[in-house]
């Protein structure tokens, strides 16, 4: 797997994930997952289609798809100097991990970085390596089925929400086989 040698493309999807420095915890309580989670809407809906994600004590995986139309940021942002598709969609990763760092840093006073630098970054060019990665991504927690920072219930549920609902259901033929495929198959991504 490269990790970080391809630039991100309109259309195509990408594993991105991070941990802490040192493997140390970024989300020490129930406040902090639900922030980052407001700072993912902000920096990351208008450039990416979220397939899904989960969010550990030290560690954050999500599935996204770039999007094809950003038109309006292409030109807020070729006028920051940033020419590239990639530098576009970079950039608000970028910025999310430093805006959750820098509210982290505030509210625990302390400074410095937070996350590995930078963050990673695998294109995914299957459906099977998709259909297995979010299997990998939703039974990161043992308890993977009452999470309650992961999508795994948004895309079981009825209720709104900004995941990629439909694609993950297709992606697994289904709700039905969605939920036994997680419940009897081990992912082997890793």
């Amino acid at each position: 797997m490269k990790i970080r040698e391809e630039e991100i493309e309109s259309g195509k999807y990408y594993h991105i994930f991070n941990r802490g420095i040192n493997s140390k915890n970024v989300f020490l309580n129930q406040n902090n997952y639900s922030f980052f989670l407001l700072k993912v809407e902000k920096y990351i809906l208008s450039y990416f289609d979220i397939i899904s994600y989960c969010l550990m004590p030290n560690h954050f995986h999500f599935i996204l798809r770039a999007k094809i139309k950003i038109d309006i940021q292409k030109i807020e942002f070729k006028e920051k100097g940033l020419h590239s598709e990639d530098a576009i969609f970079s950039k608000s990763i970028a910025k999310l991990i430093s805006s959750y760092t820098q509210s982290f840093n505030k509210v625990y006073q302390r400074s410095g970085a937070l996350f590995e630098s930078p963050f990673k970054r695998i294109n995914i060019d299957s459906e099977e390596y998709l259909r297995n990665l979010i299997l990998y991504i939703h039974q990161n927690p043992d308890n993977f089925e009452q999470y309650k920072f992961s999508s795994y219930k948004s895309i079981i549920s009825q209720a709104e929400t900004k995941i990629e609902r439909q694609i993950v259901l297709d992606v697994f033929g289904g709700k039905e086989n969605f939920i036994l495929t997680h419940r009897n198959i081990k992912s082997d991504i890793l």
